[in-house]
């Protein structure tokens, strides 16, 4: 068993190209497609291959798409284990266009989830054992709100380290039941747990109450062109983003977690792993779809200055 978990609950086959100009109602060809597989818990487990781990991943699969799907993950170094579904893996599609470099992201809902199938997920969970486990990603429609919740109180149970990156109700709903250990939200997603704007500041505070409340150890806030922070109970470190090209914005919220979980996992210290962490984010959004390299994520890493 890998020390490493990753869950997609609510996975997808996402489809990228570009076109030209964007235009209503005419039919635009597009070039340059990939197909990649995609959703939360697939993406970090993508990065944790790339920086040298191999991780288990469990994630809802089925469909023709759900074939599409499992093609797509043969070629990573990661442990595949489907948890079966009677609806389809959905599909998202992101538009580059080229004339003005704005990017469109058209992300389906995904198919409904039953109650039995959300029981099989967690029976599969029981038998895992890893010392962390990722949850990243939207609730397929269906599964309760409270999913992520209960999947961080099993593996307290089972003494693995939780992490999540997670938003709305479910976000909000774990921090208030139970405990992780580390939570990545956006600030837009902590503004919504807490119930009002915030800016920089406040956005400190407020993750450093959660933490000190008991709702996870460590909260991590990224906060785009305003870089990122994260709280523990007795102090907070913010670093400033990183200057690179962005060519698309697709995994690099997942890159982060997978990469600040690897070096955790590694040993490193919080505000090295922290820093990892935004590294692999900024070399995320410098390729077209989710991959990059290695090298590229500790380029950026042996690049940055001490933290503030």
């Amino acid at each position: 068993m890998s020390r490493i978990l990753c869950i997609a609950l609510n996975p997808t086959v996402d489809i990228a190209s570009d076109v030209d100009k964007l235009v209503p109602t005419r039919k635009m060809r597009t070039r340059n497609q990939r197909q990649d597989a995609g959703g939360g818990g697939i993406n970090v487990a993508r990065v944790l291959a790339e920086l040298g781990e191999h991780p288990d991943l469990i994630y809802f699969s089925g469909g023709a798409t759900g074939n599409v799907l499992e093609d797509a993950l043969k070629g990573m170094s990661v442990t595949l284990r489907p948890v079966p579904m009677s609806g389809a893996v959905r599909v998202a599609f992101m538009v580059q266009e080229i004339s003005t470099g704005l990017e469109y992201r058209f992300v389906p809902e995904g198919p409904v989830i039953s109650e039995r199938e959300v029981e099989v997920m967690f029976e599969t969970l029981e038998a895992s054992t890893a010392d962390y486990v990722v949850a990243s990603g939207s609730l397929p429609r269906g599964a309760p709100t409270n999913t992520y919740a209960r999947m961080a109180q099993l593996f307290l149970r089972k003494g693995s380290r939780f992490v999540l990156d997670a938003s709305g109700e479910a976000l909000k709903e774990t921090l208030s039941e139970t405990q992780v250990y580390l939570v990545k939200p956006s600030l837009d997603e902590l503004e919504y747990v807490v119930g009002h704007s915030l800016d920089e500041v406040q956005a400190a505070e407020a993750a450093q109450m959660i933490v000190r409340r008991g709702a996870a150890k460590y909260m991590v806030v990224t906060m785009g062109q305003a870089g990122a922070l994260v709280a523990g109970a007795d102090k907070v470190i913010k670093e400033p983003a990183l200057a690179v090209p962005v060519r698309s914005s697709v995994g690099a919220g997942d890159s982060f977690t997978g990469a600040m979980v690897w070096a955790l996992a590694q040993n490193y210290p919080l505000d090295e792993a922290f820093r990892l962490g935004i590294a692999a984010g900024a070399a995320a959004v410098t390729t077209q779809g989710s991959e990059f390299s290695r090298q590229q994520v500790f380029d950026l890493y042996h690049s940055m200055s001490t933290p503030m």
